[in-house]
């Protein structure tokens, strides 16, 4: 087995976002490696219900309610995690939302939202995480939940789009850095297509301080969450199987997790596009 997961086994993961889907499935096989797991989502309750449907022991286990959006949170998250287990051999930035709308009827506040879950909630937890994970000293693994959006731009997604390229871009940047001091903590970027998982009802863990959800009012936006959900619950690939794909990176050592092959076509293309100086395709609506 390669040492990337041997030095995994009785280590401590941690995850947000970890009360469902993708962060769910990746808890399920952290525990089966028997690591110490540190879960956190904002849904406490749920989380709950995870530690019984996993037989979680107290000894093995901390469960934290954290809303990723406050860098405070993710400060605490870090304290805890090391406090209880003294290491961390796994880190997953997991947690993220999601929201459909035409570029320009994405308010302030929806961009805060999207923006402090989806990129400063992993650029909080680099900032805590890493140098106590460089401290350790001993080999660990960083897997920051990007999307294929952060690949590609599609319509009606600005928001969303924006944050996973930032978090694609992060990543790479951290990868290097790394690199170039030759750490012992390796780097990969998650990026999947649509997974049926609920992460276009994101709305209803909001926080109030970022505004209300507001139904859309044209049809072009109410078209585009339209067209998401239906995507998402269609999605070909399942959270367990992605979470597989995870796990298998991190065997290899491998940095780029696109699961959905069969975007490669459409990465080619923008990034030729790019090269060419082609105007980009218009995504279908």
């Amino acid at each position: 087995m390669n040492q990337s997961i041997t030095q995994l086994q009785n280590g401590t993961a941690v995850i947000t976002g970890a009360a469902n889907g993708i962060g769910l499935e990746l808890a399920k096989q952290a525990h089966q490696l028997n690591m110490n797991l540190v879960l956190a989502d904002i849904n406490f309750d749920q989380l709950l219900r995870v530690k019984e449907e996993l037989h979680l022991t107290e000894a093995k286990t901390l469960l934290l309610k954290i809303d990723v959006s406050e860098e405070t949170e993710i400060a605490h998250l870090c304290i805890k995690a090391y406090e209880k287990f003294g290491s961390v051999e796994l880190l997953c930035n997991n947690a993220g939302v999601s929201l459909n709308r035409l570029s320009w009827k994405h308010s302030h506040q929806d961009w805060e939202w999207l923006m402090n879950v989806n990129l400063f909630s992993v650029a909080h937890a680099i900032r805590y995480f890493v140098p106590r994970m460089l401290e350790q000293g001993t080999p660990a693994h960083i897997v920051n939940t990007a999307s294929a959006a952060g690949l590609l731009s599609t319509s009606g997604m600005a928001a969303y789009n924006a944050s996973k390229h930032a978090v694609v871009t992060l990543s790479e940047t951290l990868y290097q850095e790394l690199q170039s001091i030759q750490s012992k903590i390796d780097v990969s970027v998650l990026c999947p297509a649509w997974v049926p998982t609920q992460i276009h009802l994101a709305q209803r863990n909001r926080p109030d301080r970022f505004g209300t959800h507001q139904d859309p009012s044209d049809s072009m936006s109410l078209k585009f969450e339209d067209r998401m959900s239906h995507a998402v619950q269609a999605g070909k690939m399942t959270a367990t199987e992605i979470a597989t794909e995870v796990f298998k990176a991190v065997e290899k050592q491998q940095f780029y997790i696109i699961p959905h092959r069969k975007i490669n076509s459409l990465i080619e293309q923008r990034l030729q596009d790019i090269v060419l100086l082609r105007n980009p395709k218009v995504s279908e609506s």
